[in-house]
Formats: structure tokens, C-alpha cells, sequence
């Protein structure tokens, strides 16, 4: 494990459900609104939602949030202009490690409203170990995931 973090159990099985919960993006569940409630959007017969986008923050980071290049292109998140994401759509969840995609904010006036991230072709893999909050953000549409 690396930053000092102890125990990623905990993240990785909330990962876990929404991974499986954005598989199957349906469900009947009720339960509270949490990261791990069983159906993504509102109300279990919202339809169409496909992503529970996330942000991450690991043991070191002294509150910010994890952030990662949007496109495959080395480029350090820390400079000016860099075009980086702190919002996440997991995509794998395999014991102690995750794989992410990062979601980019939906510049288009005309969907952005409804579709406020887009996906991109720039993936990630963490160790759970160095995560030590998730903050779920609204279920929303995310095309081409």
C-alpha cells in the first residue's frame, strides 16, 4: 500500500457496485442516496442513466482531488493549461485496484445540461490502498462508455 492508508476494503467494494451497477444500469432496489444506493439516478425507474461518476482523494493529497491528464499525452496535471479531470467513471475493479476513465467536462451548450461529462479514450489504474475518501457526484448519461 502506499500513503500510509491501511485498510481500501471499504473503497473497493462501493467500486464494486457501481461497477456492476453501471453494467447493468438498471436496478429495484431503494435505499439511501449514497455511492453505494442500488439503481443509478434518482428514483428506481429513472431510465437511461449509465455512469455514477466519481472523484478520488488519496491518503497524501491534503484534501484535493486526484486528477489525471484527459487524453493519453504526458502531461503533468499541476501546470498551467494542462487539460486534466478530477471526475471518474470505474471501469474495472479487481481486488485492491481499480481502472478508471476519465470524464471530461461537456463543453456543448446544447447537451451539456443533461450529459454534463463526455468520456475519453485516457484510463487509469490505482491501488485502492492509496484512496482514502470517494465522493460520488450525480448519475448521469455519459455516451460512448
Amino acid at each position: 500500500m502506499c500513503n500510509n492508508c491501511n485498510d481500501s476494503s471499504c473503497i473497493s467494494e462501493i467500486l464494486t457496485v457501481i461497477n456492476i451497477l453501471q453494467q447493468n444500469a438498471q436496478c429495484s432496489d431503494t435505499c439511501l442516496d449514497t455511492c453505494d444506493r442500488g439503481f443509478l439516478g434518482n428514483t428506481i425507474s429513472t431510465l437511461g442513466l449509465n455512469t455514477r461518476p466519481v472523484t478520488l482523494y488519496t491518503c497524501a493529497g491534503n484534501g484535493t482531488p486526484w486528477s489525471m491528464p484527459t487524453t493519453k499525452e504526458n502531461v503533468d496535471c499541476s501546470s498551467v493549461g494542462a487539460t486534466c479531470s478530477s471526475v471518474f467513471r470505474v471501469e474495472k475493479v479487481d481486488g485492491e485496484c481499480a481502472t478508471f476513465r476519465v470524464l471530461a467536462a461537456n463543453t456543448d451548450p446544447t447537451t451539456s445540461a443533461t450529459r454534463p461529462y463526455v468520456a475519453t479514450n485516457s484510463f487509469f489504474t490505482m491501488n485502492l490502498g492509496c484512496v482514502c475518501a470517494l465522493k460520488c457526484l450525480n448519475d448521469t448519461i455519459v455516451d460512448g462508455v
